[in-house]
């Protein structure tokens, strides 16, 4: 296996077979590109324009946008330059001076989000958030096992590990039919733990992307916070579903993650039962073994598996472009909480605490839903080449008090 000579990067989980792309500035200077290596960056801007690299302008602005506009031939080259370089002990000389400490950097958000789209492609998530709201009724709706069930939200508020997140205010009702709707800071402040998937290259509006060509489209991952406040939105989503309970903060990590680095995490979908409809049907395999953990003051809470999503994230493109909708460069879909079978691997509060019925112990507090000063971390790794390791990065967020 491909190791790097950068110091410390060989073996490690950001070695040459990850290489997740970020937004970077250092003091006196505006955000540019950088490649993460161990525990480096790169700045791609001046060593590609030392390089001669075709279309390395690119890395000298404050998004990933216009890079990964340039579309898949592009991202296949300049991963493989990336790889060639940084495990190659000839090119050490050539671009040590562009290696910065990870220490020594400020990162941004790493995209200028053009959509937002949050699925509920967890069976088991799904199952649980049915039992909770709906005890005497059918945890799954009727569609839910025939559609990956979506909905838009709100670009403008999705923000990069390490912002603060103030408590959202909102209408919630308490207990009781005939309850009058109260104003005030939501009780029930939850996380959601997911990920993410990030559009490079768009699509006409009229056409649609076959599951086949999810990889043409997407490029790349990152890990997603989609924090909900559970009282605004219980009252408010009948009958068109999420709002303010939602929008109000999606926190992502720093590192968009290349799809190229999951090559050895693929794995086939648990299973599907009825079959989907034919522009649905993706080839195995299709979905992803990524292993999330969650943890709340220093405390991990949960693992949730990704690989035990019911819809994979092809499947979510191609629902989602399916009636014309174009894709635009910078367009972040998401898979909904990731929950498994067991306690321990639930995605969200909610259901860890069973609907604030059933507190969990954090630090030996008994918990339910998010405290203000609470600092929720969420990491993430998927398998490498030859049994290694790659690192999705981490989404932090501090619990602030309503304003």
């Amino acid at each position: 296996m491909t190791r790097s000579w950068v110091p410390g990067a060989a073996g490690s989980s950001y070695d040459v077979t990850n290489l997740p792309y970020g937004i970077f500035s250092q003091p006196g200077d505006q955000p540019r590109v950088g490649v993460r290596i161990g525990d480096y960056l790169v700045d791609l801007a001046p060593l590609a324009a030392q390089e001669m690299v075709d279309g390395g302008h690119v890395f000298n602005r404050p998004t990933l946008n216009d890079f990964m506009s340039l579309g898949p031939t592009a991202w296949e080259h300049v991963r493989r330059w990336l790889i060639d370089t940084l495990s190659d002990e000839r090119e050490r000389d050539v671009v040590e001076p562009f290696l910065v400490p990870l220490g020594e950097v400020r990162l941004h958000l790493p995209i200028e989000v053009a959509d937002y789209v949050d699925f509920y492609c967890s069976i088991e998530h799904a199952s649980n958030v049915g039992r909770i709201f709906r005890p005497d009724d059918e945890p799954l709706k009727p569609n839910w096992r025939h559609l990956p069930v979506g909905y838009h939200g709100r670009a403008g508020t999705v923000v990069v590990s390490g912002t603060p997140i103030i408590r959202p205010r909102g209408q919630r009702r308490p207990a009781g039919e005939d309850a009058t709707p109260a104003f005030g800071p939501s009780q029930r402040l939850d996380i959601e733990a997911e990920m993410g998937f990030v559009v490079g290259a768009g699509s006409e509006l009229g056409s649609s992307v076959t599951t086949a060509d999810f990889a043409d489209h997407v490029f790349g991952v990152t890990l997603v916070n989609d924090w909900s406040a559970r009282d605004i939105q219980a009252w408010e989503y009948v009958p068109l579903g999420p709002f303010l309970g939602k929008s109000f903060a999606t926190s992502i990590s720093a590192w968009i993650t290349p799809l190229a680095a999951l090559n050895a995490a693929r794995v086939d979908l648990p299973g599907q039962d009825p079959e989907p409809l034919p522009y649905l049907q993706a080839q195995e395999p299709a979905g992803l073994d990524i292993a999330i953990e969650v943890e709340i003051n220093g405390e991990v809470v949960s693992r949730p598996p990704y690989s035990s999503m019911y819809w994979s994230p092809a499947q979510m493109l191609a629902h989602m472009t399916v009636n014309g909708a174009s894709l635009r460069t910078g367009d972040l879909f998401a898979s909904g909480t990731v929950s498994g079978r067991e306690r321990e691997t639930r995605g969200s509060l909610l259901e860890l605490s069973w609907g604030g019925q059933e507190p969990f112990e954090v630090a030996g507090d008994k918990r339910t839903f998010l405290q203000d000063g609470d600092k929720v971390v969420l990491r993430a790794t998927a398998p490498g080449p030859g049994g290694s390791r790659i690192g999705l990065g981490e989404v932090r967020g501090r619990i602030e008090p309503a304003r």
